[in-house]
């Protein structure tokens, strides 16, 4: 198959598609959509490996979220063998949440650090992107300061440290030094029926765009409070067209090249 999309983050092998797994990758083929399965902690990414080796239009993604750590204790070793297998595309999701937590102190900030730390070290040891997950705390840009200044600490040791800001939710001014950093932001089906991300949209390059989904969560306008599925990032690359005022096949093409080129698809 020839992929017209690729939705750079969904979890597909999450629960919520238990009854009809197979049929939605079936359709996704058949609309020339591929998909990178990201995995949340040990099992799931699993998972999403074990998808990724079954079927030729998916790739995955193996990582611990801050959210999970308190489930698991990270096990490099494991993660580190289940990044050799050739359909893992990249290291994530992982970073830091300012957001969920009950409460966010200084000794749950330092151990969401000390976790992202170790991911980035399996990236850069397997020179894989890293697909970051930030979630700031309450009007502020918190989570995404911290991580600029992490990733260019890391940028001494692996230069070549490469990554995307999933579900990006910061400013032009954030979206800049991460760009600086060589990572690019992906924009979810939110963009459909909210406004809040527009300026960004039109402000990034379109070269450091990427669609998602984040599929199951956040469906498109047209399917509020749906199931959401990784078809979806057709509505995304659309909106993020019109959004820019830019031909919707440029920008289709433009967006299957930038996340070829990151995840080396």
């Amino acid at each position: 198959m020839t992929p017209q999309y690729i939705d750079a983050h969904c979890h597909l092998q999450f629960e919520q598609y238990d009854t009809d797994r197979e049929a939605l990758i079936e359709q996704m083929r058949e609309q020339g959509v591929a998909g990178i399965v990201v995995g949340c902690d040990l099992e799931s990414s699993r998972s999403a490996v074990a998808l990724a080796e079954k079927h030729e239009h998916l790739y995955a993604s193996v990582g611990l979220h801050p959210n999970h750590d308190s489930d698991e204790s990270y096990d490099a070793a494991a993660y580190r063998e289940l990044a050799q297998s050739p359909k893992v595309v990249a290291i994530g999701e992982c970073g830091l949440d300012y957001f969920r937590p009950t409460e966010v102190n200084d000794e749950v900030k330092e151990k969401q650090k000390e976790l992202f730390k170790k991911q980035i070290e399996l990236a850069g040891e397997r020179r894989l992107p890293i697909i970051i997950h930030a979630r700031p705390s309450k009007g502020t840009q918190d989570a995404y300061h911290d991580l600029i200044e992490l990733l260019q600490e890391a940028k001494g040791q692996y230069p070549d440290l490469r990554g995307d800001m999933h579900f990006f939710v910061g400013g032009a001014a954030e979206a800049e030094a991460f760009i600086a950093l060589n990572f690019t932001m992906s924009f979810t089906a939110v963009i459909t029926f909210a406004r809040d991300y527009d300026e960004v949209i039109r402000t990034v390059p379109l070269t450091s765009i990427l669609a998602e989904t984040d599929a199951p969560y956040v469906a498109p306008a047209s399917r509020r409070g749906q199931r959401n599925d990784p078809l979806a990032v057709i509505d995304v690359a659309a909106k993020i067209a019109e959004v820019r005022g830019e031909d919707p096949e440029t920008v289709r093409a433009a967006l299957l090249t930038n996340t070829r080129r990151l995840f080396g698809i």
